[in-house]
């Protein structure tokens, strides 16, 4: 049986490794070039804002907070259940993160909670429609005018289309997007800052001026992660992907995802523009953003009708027609039928499982976490079960894995 999962080179199609490779084979395109300008184009025109590039989305976010010229120890209100580089952005530039708790049905900012966190020191709120689920912006922003202060909206997790969800990106002064390989839309790393306003737009625009290249080898490395998993994915299961991969990693041919330093709250203030290699192709994925998003539609409607139809409670965030990043569920010893449906080469672990700032072996003291602080985060971490619905996700293995997952909710 070929891998289910959530991590092995989601994005990476067919086409996907071919337009990789020929990148790779034209190291004049890797750092600047056309590509990044017609992203930008884009963008531009799909949401009506600003566009400004950096090498990733927190560096995206670390250069807006930048351009906020906020007094040291100002505070940036995010939401518990998250990843660890955004409170690491926050503090490279000097602020602090104050964590909010989650609505359990949607796994977005309890607005309630966010209120009461907001103090005299509060710049800013960044609220993460997670895993395609869409934020209570309309909320959000009232708080935000009624405080004076800013709203970002991390969309990451979704890009919407000319079918929706209509209420994603319309309320933030800010929009956070992300290119990396398991998110919305991926052009392997990469990250775009959007803005709504003009005086912070510029300060923008001069931080992406002043940014350097990536260094050649990096980008090299990064285009050839896409032939290495398109390699490794359908022998995983014999192990010999698993060695394969192992063996990638150990002698860097692979670039992490996450090091070692920015789980222990780590991370450099130099701040890197996009490669033209990435931007290249977001941009291809951008251009087939709708057919990327009606996939996940069909995949959130099988999973939606499949787990209703078995009773199965479904969180009241979810509709059958939003494109979501992945499908979540909170069922009793998650962990437990994580490992059972491993042994059928399915594999769940996303790396947002068991933790409120994601992954699990992220240092929650350097992220500035008090455990106890978030109940509701907390709790969902440890029930949560998300099932894939990326663009190398078949419905096919969606009937697979959902018969396999009933079969041991039932026992």
């Amino acid at each position: 049986m070929k891998i289910i999962h959530h991590t092995f080179g989601p994005h990476i199609t067919t086409g996907y490794v071919g337009r990789s490779l020929k990148l790779l084979l034209q190291p004049w395109k890797w750092k600047r070039g056309t590509e990044t300008e017609l992203l930008r184009s884009e963008l531009s025109g799909h949401f009506g804002m600003d566009v400004i590039f950096f090498s990733c989305g927190r560096q995206g976010l670390l250069a807006l907070l930048k351009a906020f010229e906020a007094e040291k120890g100002s505070e940036i209100i995010i939401q518990a259940y998250t990843c660890v580089v955004v409170p690491n952005a926050i503090e490279a530039a000097g602020l602090v993160p104050v964590y909010a708790d989650v609505d359990i049905e949607t796994l977005n900012l309890d607005c309630s909670d966010v209120e009461r966190k907001i103090t005299h020191k509060t710049k800013a709120i960044l609220c993460q429609h997670s895993f395609g689920i869409p934020a209570d912006t309309r909320t959000l922003r009232a708080l935000c005018d009624r405080y004076n202060l800013f709203l970002i909206e991390d969309c990451a997790h979704i890009i919407p289309d000319a079918s929706g969800p209509e209420e994603i990106g319309k309320d933030g002064d800010f929009i956070l997007l992300s290119f990396g390989r398991d998110k919305a839309i991926s052009g392997i790393d990469g990250g775009a800052m959007l803005s709504r306003d003009s005086r912070i737009t510029q300060q923008l625009i001069a931080l992406e001026g002043s940014a350097t290249d990536m260094k050649g080898q990096r980008i090299a490395r990064l285009l050839l992660y896409p032939l290495l998993y398109w390699i490794c994915r359908p022998l995983y299961g014999m192990g010999i992907g698993k060695d394969l991969l192992w063996l990638a990693r150990r002698i860097s041919l692979l670039v992490p995802i996450l090091t070692s330093g920015e789980k222990n709250g780590i991370m450099s203030a130099k701040l890197q523009r996009i490669p033209n290699a990435c931007a290249a192709l977001a941009l291809t994925e951008l251009r087939n953003l709708k057919a990327i998003n009606d996939h996940r539609r069909e995949l959130t409607n099988f999973y939606f009708e499949a787990l209703q139809k078995n009773s199965i409670p479904v969180p009241k965030g979810i509709t059958p027609d939003l494109p979501l990043l992945k499908f979540p569920l909170f069922v009793k010893n998650a962990n437990g039928i994580r490992a059972a449906l491993k042994q059928k080469n399915i594999h769940l672990n996303d790396g947002w499982t068991g933790c409120v700032v994601c992954p699990a072996d992220s240092n929650l003291s350097a992220a500035g976490y008090v455990p106890g602080s978030d109940p509701q985060a907390e709790a969902a971490c440890q029930m949560i079960l998300s099932l894939p619905t990326h663009p190398t996700m078949t419905l096919d293995q969606a009937q697979i894995l959902t018969e396999a997952l009933l079969l041991q909710l039932s026992k």
